[in-house]
């Protein structure tokens, strides 16, 4: 598959500080995911338009992280990312959700999320500390909704995948604010692909 040889070319440019390989990697493992989507028949129905919006949110937002240093693109690159969240969680609604069940995974998700904000807030730049809470809770809410969502319809793939992006990112804000080294790229960038493409094959169900 695409996003799997892509992701360890990539894997491998972040080993090596190869950037132009990570420029070229990044934006093929990415694709990779929107592709499945649309052979899954994502523009067929309103739940898979949305996925693919979605993922192609997630595309650019890997794009826009790919640069070391540069604040404005990663705010960016958040801002995009933030926006696919939103957008998984109406498709998540579109689904349909159990109420017991976004319930549930509204407290287990605040559970961990309230801690991650706490262990992050002393690393925060002030410029970038309402963006990075918004984050918090945008994606707290998706897999909330990715909960309620698979309560409604036993889809494993929603929220095992709505999980793994979740903690994906903590790979990532660990890298940008807390400890930089190639050991959050190990762990995060595989979760980080593999949630996204269970999602991505979601996107061929009804709705």
């Amino acid at each position: 598959m695409t996003t799997v040889a892509a992701l360890g070319l990539l894997l491998a440019a972040e080993a090596r500080g190869n950037r132009p390989l990570a420029w070229v990697a990044k934006p093929v493992a990415s694709a990779g995911f929107l592709a499945l989507a649309l052979a899954r028949g994502a523009p067929e129905s309103g739940y898979g338009r949305l996925v693919l919006a979605a993922l192609a949110l997630g595309w650019l937002g890997d794009v826009l992280l790919i640069p070391k240093g540069a604040r404005r693109a990663f705010a960016a690159g958040l801002a995009a990312f933030l926006l696919g969240h939103l957008v998984f969680a109406v498709a998540f609604a579109v689904r349909g959700l159990a109420p017991a069940w976004l319930a549930g995974g509204s407290l287990a998700t605040a559970a961990v999320a309230l801690p991650v904000a706490r262990w992050l807030a002393p690393h925060v730049p002030d410029a970038l500390r309402i963006p990075v809470r918004a984050y918090v809770v945008v994606i707290s809410a998706m897999v909330a909704c990715a909960a309620g969502a698979y309560g409604a319809t036993r889809d494993a793939a929603l929220l095992v995948g709505a999980v793994a992006f979740f903690l994906s990112d903590l790979a990532v804000a660990r890298e940008r604010f807390v400890a930089k080294g190639l050991a959050n790229k190990l762990w995060g960038l595989p979760l980080y692909y593999g949630g996204q493409l269970l999602l991505a094959w979601t996107a061929g169900a009804p709705g």
